[in-house]
């Protein structure tokens, strides 16, 4: 052991820390002085620069002003970076937006959407008034700033501080249209970023003429009008080389608020907005006031497009499902230009919104109501009328699509469906009694609770307390295993939008779209098969070459609920119209069934209902959710769902209604209220061929088709108009719809 560890190796060990202990001490040391002895030479080389006085001053202003360039340079390239990615497009200033004409159901033109570049008319062909007052009123600067007017900017930023609100807008002409070309409307500082850096790249790349006519054919004009030229044949059926002095001043004053300044929706406003334009020509020095004097003394007078009743809440819904569709084409299609032939019945379009005007115009200031919707489709899922509201001009805003809304008691049939296919039968015995989940206990309608009854009839007197004890069952004993179920039943059925689970969803708290909620009824007529609600029935491009057709290309027929099920469902609906809450909407000669709806303090009021046929749901309320005079489902909704099915249904091939029974035959059907002297009556119904006839042309039209594929690319078709002429209509469903439903058990 002595060998291992010598006696003397605590000295030998103490020696080697003490030499360690030097060498860092004369490393730290050496490096200090060399550190100390290079600060001194690089302070005696800096006094070689010292300034004094106003020199020194000088140097750190140039100083700190280049670094904090540098900084400010770094910030904006790092900024400007978002705003160049949108123009990535090499092709950006040749690239059109989607342009669609849209043809109803048998090949009439009823509109368009999108913007279809028109650049036509070169700018010197416009008026000088016209861009005068553009100039005036836009952006008085436009050829002398670089695409952002610094001094516009700080006089809009003052006069709107002095106001207290946005009166006055500080952007260029240039910004507007990169705005217009390249970014949405959004209020946001990143889009007005954005907005400035686009605005210079623009002035890099175009002469300022070059921006000013792209401005005029773009922009948005209102009224579906894309463009100064495209506006004034809407707003005064002229080209934008004849309009007046007047005429110009309500179009320049279009650009800052289309909508709210249309003449056709508010002429007044838009007489107003044109004076002002006119005071902006005098202002800035383009014009005398005796110039403009005439067209003081005689405004402009649009065309009067009030009574054109174009559909344009379909073909705003229409034009977003295409939008998501041609999405999905493939991406070697660079067409943008569309025809498309759609779903719509233009007749029972016009008869919808006439039953829907009518019975606000009657009853809504009764009841305290002042807004509708409604969808009215075939049990295959084709749109053939949608009605977004009462006035389109008034607000663009689509209740039947967008709006969401408590449905009421018209939600129980999937809470019933669920309760059926879970065992229950339409005879099986519910107790009307006292129920509580947790804190809240739902109470019926009339106060009092009825014992015993069976499930046919509770749905018919749509019964609360009912509706909550079948959730409860659904679960075995789990309300929110029952809820859940039963939400199953209401998405594979065509609910779309997310349910929120609360215990008062048996009753209808949830909110539904009109559009979806109505969807979601064609099950039950279908005997269990859902389907998908559609606007389109075929693409083509402008050339004619079909590239889409939805009973080739859309979605097929689920299964949703049992055949039985849906059955037992229209034998209990069908009881509501004869005997329960929706008495108002039994049709002459016609099996239907539905649902009523009325939510808490009168807010909404619903009927969904259906027949072998068609099916349409009906909302009635405010936007404001200002409760109503006592509207229930029964009410106004079932008497407006009577006059459209009964339109619906005139000169067509009625369908039974599974497990219903055939009603007697039809009297002379009542269209309107008898009552309604003032009522407006629907256009006649045109003659339609029988299913099986249109069956057969629309094959033949397939067989076309085919053939003229085959021997070139411009495909020759049997023209709608050649159709109308001969008295021949479209099939009302497609094959393949046909098919699944006829699988599924359907009678023909």
């Amino acid at each position: 052991m002595r060998d291992l560890f010598p006696d003397d190796w605590k000295p030998n060990l103490r020696k080697k820390l003490l030499g360690f202990d030097a060498w860092v001490d004369s490393g730290v040391f050496r490096s200090g002085s060399g550190l100390r002895e290079l600060y001194e030479r690089y302070s005696t080389f800096m006094d070689r620069f010292h300034t004094a006085g106003w020199r020194r001053w000088a140097t750190e202003l140039t100083s700190e002003g280049a670094t904090l360039g540098t900084v400010g340079l770094i910030l904006m390239l790092a900024l400007a970076v978002p705003a160049f990615r949108e123009t990535s497009d090499d092709d950006w200033l040749k690239k059109s937006e989607l342009a669609v004409v849209f043809l109803d159901r048998y090949g009439n033109e009823v509109g368009s959407r999108g913007i279809k570049h028109n650049d036509s008319i070169p700018l010197d062909q416009f008026p000088d008034t016209l861009i005068k007052a553009v100039l005036a009123t836009e952006d008085r600067r436009f050829y002398d700033h670089f695409g952002i007017d610094i001094a516009g900017t700080l006089r809009a930023l003052v006069t709107n501080a002095r106001a207290g609100g946005v009166v006055q807008g500080g952007s260029s002409l240039s910004q507007q249209l990169a705005k217009n070309l390249f970014l949405s409307n959004e209020r946001t500082i990143e889009r007005k970023v954005k907005e400035a850096f686009l605005a210079m790249w623009l002035e890099a790349r175009l002469t300022k003429n070059e921006i000013l006519k792209l401005y005029l054919d773009r922009a948005y004009m209102g009224g579906g009008a894309f463009g100064v030229d495209a506006a004034a044949q809407y707003y005064f059926n002229k080209s934008a080389r004849d309009v007046t002095m007047a005429e110009a001043a309500m179009l320049a004053g279009l650009f800052k608020a289309p909508t709210k300044f249309a003449p056709h929706v508010n002429l007044p406003a838009a007489r107003s907005r044109a004076n002002v334009v006119l005071d902006n020509l005098v202002e800035a020095g383009f014009m005398t006031e005796g110039q403009v004097f005439g067209a003081r003394r005689h405004p402009a007078t649009p065309v009067d497009r009030r009574d054109e009743r174009a559909p344009n809440y379909f073909l705003d819904w229409a034009f977003h499902e295409m939008k998501k569709l041609v999405d999905t084409f493939p991406k070697s299609m660079t067409e943008r230009v569309f025809v498309v032939r759609t779903t719509l019945d233009s007749n029972m379009q016009r008869a919808s919104d006439i039953a829907v005007e009518n019975s606000l115009r009657q009853y809504g200031q009764e009841y305290h109501a002042n807004q509708a919707a409604t969808v009215l489709m075939e049990v295959d899922g084709s749109v053939r009328a949608l009605v977004g509201g009462r006035d389109y001009g008034a607000s663009q805003f689509n209740r039947a699509t967008d709006a969401m809304r408590q449905p009421g008691s018209s939600f129980k049939p999937y809470v019933y469906a669920a309760a059926l296919e879970h065992g229950f039968k339409i005879n099986s015995i519910v107790v009307d009694a006292p129920i509580c989940l947790g804190n809240w206990c739902p109470q019926n309608y009339s106060g009092g609770f009825s014992g015993s009854m069976t499930l046919l009839m509770a749905l018919t007197r749509s019964i609360n307390t009912i509706a909550v004890r079948l959730s409860v069952a659904i679960g075995d004993g789990n309300p929110k295993l029952g809820r859940s179920r039963i939400m199953k039943i209401a998405h594979d059925m065509g609910i779309r939008t997310p349910l929120t689970d609360s215990s008062s969803l048996p009753i209808g708290a949830a909110e539904v779209t009109v559009l979806e909620h109505t969807a979601a009824y064609a099950a039950f007529s279908n005997l269990g098969m859902a389907v998908t609600p559609h606007a389109i029935l075929e693409v083509r491009t402008g050339g004619g070459d079909l590239v889409w057709r939805f009973d080739r290309d859309g979605p097929k027929p689920r299964r949703a609920i049992s055949a039985s099920v849906a059955s037992d469902m229209n034998k209990m609906m069908s009881n509501v119209i004869e005997n329960g809450t929706a008495r108002r909407a039994r049709l002459d000669g016609i099996a239907g069934a539905g649902k009523t709806g009325t939510t808490n303090a009168y807010r909404d009021a619903w009927f969904v209902g259906y027949t072998g046929n068609f099916v349409c749901g009906i909302w009635f309320g405010n936007d404001d959710y200002q409760s109503t005079n006592r509207m229930t489902g029964g009410s106004l909704p079932s008497m407006t769902w009577r006059a459209i099915m009964e339109y619906a249904h005139q000169g067509i091939e009625i369908r039974q209604l599974p497990g219903v029974p055939a009603p007697p035959p039809r009297q002379n059907p009542v269209v309107a209220d008898a009552k309604s002297k003032s009522a407006e009556p629907p256009p006649p119904r045109p003659a339609i061929l029988s299913k099986r006839g249109a069956d057969i042309l629309v094959q033949i039209e397939r067989m076309l088709d085919d053939a003229n594929r085959a021997l070139g690319p411009a495909p020759s078709t049997v023209s709608a108009d050649r159709k109308k002429q001969a008295g021949i209509a479209p099939p009302d469903r497609s094959d393949a719809v046909t098919a699944a439903l006829d699988g599924s058990g359907r009678p023909n």
